[in-house]
C-alpha cells in the first residue's frame, strides 16, 4: 500500500497548483471527485482540479515523485477503477473550444462535454462525429474510439484527429501529431488514459447542418418483429445510414415521457445522412409493423443530435457489459429476444444493437489504435441499474446473454463500451489485434515504464 504524501508536501502541491488540491475530509472533495457511473467511488489520496496544463503536469510529477498512481476524470461516463490512493486529476476547468468553419477544424480541450461543443457547431453549420450522450467529454469519448451517430459514413471520431495536448509520466507537455510522435499519436487514438493526461485535441470537423434522423418508439410486444426487421434492413443499407435499436425497460421516473413508463419499448434510433424522401423510404418497412407509441424520426438540425438516443442525462448506477458480433442471423436475434425481450424476466434496463460496418470498418488514412474493425457488423450492449448487493446477480445474467450470442461473436471488445468489472489488463487487450495490443505494450514502456497510468483499462508496459 502506498504511503500518502506528507503534509508538507501537499502544501508545496497547493503551492504550485491554481486550482484546487483537496485530501479525504476537506470541504469540497466530495463535489470534486463523483463519476457519472455511481457504482464506482473515487476515493483518491488528492484530488487535483486542474485549470491548466501547467497545473496537470505538477500533478503528474507530484504523483511519480510520490509513488502513486495517475487517474483522470472527466466526465465519468468510462470510469471502471476506483482512485483509491492515487492522484485524481479532474479535468472539468479545463474549457478552451474554438471551431473554425473556414477550416473545418476544431480545437478542444479536455473538459468540454459533447452539448457545448453541439450547440456551438450548430451555429456554425458544422458537425463532429460526437456520441449519443451531451454529457460525455469530446476528449475521452474520442480516446476510447468514438462510436457515434454518422459512424458508418465516416468512421470513428479517434480516425480524424489531428493533433493532440498530451502530458506524459514524466510530466513533460507534448504536442503530438502523427509527424512528431507517430508512435505515440497512434497510441493515443484508441488506448484512452494510459499514456497520459490528454488536455487537448484537435480535429477535423465536417459540414452537416442537418439530417433525416430521431427515434421511433414501438411497443413492447412488437419487440420480435423489431429486432427480426432490423437484422434484414442491416444487411443492405448505404453507408449514409447509421442506426441502432434499443429494448428499453424504462422506469415510472418523471424523465420518462408519460406513454413510456414503466413498460418495455422498442427503440429505433436513425442518423441518415441523405435526402429526407430518401430517408422516409429507407425507414417505411419500420412504420409498416404498426402503430408506434411515439415517432420522432425526421428531419432535423445538428444540434439537436442528442434526440436520437435520448440517453439520460444524470448519473446513475449502471452495470454494462459489451460484445462484438460479426453476424445477426435470426438465431442470434432469438436469442437477444429470449433474455431481453416482452417474455423475459429481464433486470436489464437497455439491450441495444449498434449496426456497424461501412467507414468503422476501414482503416483510416492515418492508422491509430482503435481495433477490431474488419470483422464487426453489430455492437451488443447491455445496461442493468442497481446497488452494490445486485451485482453480482446483474454481472450473471449479463453475462449469459454474452454466452447465448458466443456462436455469432468475434471473441473481441470495444474499448469505449468497457466498464467497471472490465478493467483487468487481459480484458484489456481485447480491444486489440494481438500485434496492435504488442505495439501498445512497447510505446507504454517508452512512455510510462512505470505504468503511473494505470487506474483505467490498463496496458501494462511490456517486460
Amino acid at each position: 500500500m502506498n504511503t500518502p504524501p506528507s503534509a508538507a508536501a501537499v502544501a508545496a502541491l497547493r503551492a504550485a497548483v491554481a486550482g484546487p488540491v483537496l485530501l479525504p475530509g476537506d470541504e469540497g472533495y466530495a463535489e470534486e471527485i463523483p463519476a457519472y457511473n455511481l457504482t464506482v467511488v473515487h476515493t483518491p489520496a488528492v484530488a487535483v482540479g486542474a485549470t491548466s496544463a501547467a497545473d496537470v503536469q505538477t500533478a503528474v510529477r507530484f504523483a511519480a515523485a510520490h509513488d502513486l498512481p495517475v487517474a483522470i476524470l472527466g466526465a465519468g461516463h468510462g470510469t471502471s477503477v476506483s482512485s483509491e490512493g492515487a492522484v485524481l486529476i479532474t479535468t472539468r476547468r479545463l474549457t478552451g473550444l474554438s471551431i473554425d468553419e473556414h477550416a473545418m477544424t476544431a480545437r478542444v480541450e479536455a473538459g468540454v462535454r459533447w452539448a457545448e461543443f453541439v450547440e456551438l457547431a450548430g451555429k456554425l453549420g458544422v458537425a463532429a462525429l460526437n456520441g449519443s450522450s451531451p454529457t460525455v467529454t469530446v476528449v475521452g469519448y474520442t480516446l476510447g474510439g468514438g462510436l457515434g451517430p454518422f459512424g458508418r459514413k465516416y468512421g470513428y471520431a479517434a480516425d480524424h484527429v489531428t493533433a493532440m495536448d498530451v502530458v506524459t509520466a514524466d510530466g513533460e507537455l507534448r504536442h503530438v501529431t502523427a509527424d512528431s510522435e507517430p508512435d505515440l499519436f497512434w497510441a493515443l487514438r484508441g488506448a484512452k488514459g494510459n499514456f497520459g493526461v490528454v488536455v487537448a485535441i484537435e480535429f477535423t470537423v465536417f459540414p452537416i447542418k442537418a439530417f433525416y434522423g430521431g427515434g421511433i418508439f414501438f411497443p413492447g410486444e412488437l419487440a420480435g418483429e423489431v429486432l427480426h426487421l432490423f437484422g434484414e434492413w442491416t444487411r443492405d443499407l448505404p453507408e449514409e445510414m447509421s442506426a441502432s435499436v434499443g429494448l428499453l425497460h424504462l422506469p415510472p421516473a418523471p424523465f420518462v415521457p408519460e406513454p413510456l413508463r414503466d413498460r418495455l419499448v422498442a427503440h429505433l434510433r436513425i442518423a441518415y445522412l441523405g435526402g429526407p424522401s430518401d430517408g422516409a423510404a429507407l425507414v417505411a418497412p419500420f412504420r409498416e409493423l404498426g402503430t408506434p407509441i411515439i415517432d420522432a424520426v425526421g428531419p432535423m438540425p445538428y444540434a439537436a443530435v442528442a434526440a436520437v438516443h435520448n440517453d439520460p442525462v444524470d448519473p446513475l448506477p449502471l452495470y454494462e457489459h459489451a460484445a462484438l458480433l460479426r453476424e445477426l442471423p435470426a438465431e442470434a436475434i432469438d436469442a437477444i429476444l429470449r433474455y431481453a425481450g416482452p417474455e423475459a424476466e429481464s433486470p436489464l434496463v437497455l439491450a441495444e444493437l449498434r449496426h456497424m460496418g461501412g467507414a468503422l470498418s476501414r482503416t483510416p488514412q492515418v492508422p491509430n489504435a482503435v481495433g477490431n474493425r474488419d470483422e464487426t457488423l453489430y455492437s451488443l450492449f447491455l445496461v442493468a441499474a442497481g446497488g452494490p448487493p445486485d451485482a453480482g446477480a446483474l454481472h450473471a445474467y449479463q453475462q449469459r446473454v454474452i454466452d447465448a450470442l458466443a456462436p455469432w461473436s468475434t471473441g473481441r471488445r470495444y474499448l469505449n463500451f468497457m466498464f467497471a468489472g472490465d478493467a483487468d489488463p487481459a480484458t484489456a487487450a481485447l480491444a486489440y489485434a494481438p500485434e496492435a495490443y504488442e505495439r501498445l505494450t512497447v510505446i507504454k514502456r517508452r512512455f510510462d515504464p512505470a505504468n503511473l497510468f494505470r487506474i483505467n483499462h490498463n496496458i501494462p508496459p511490456a517486460n
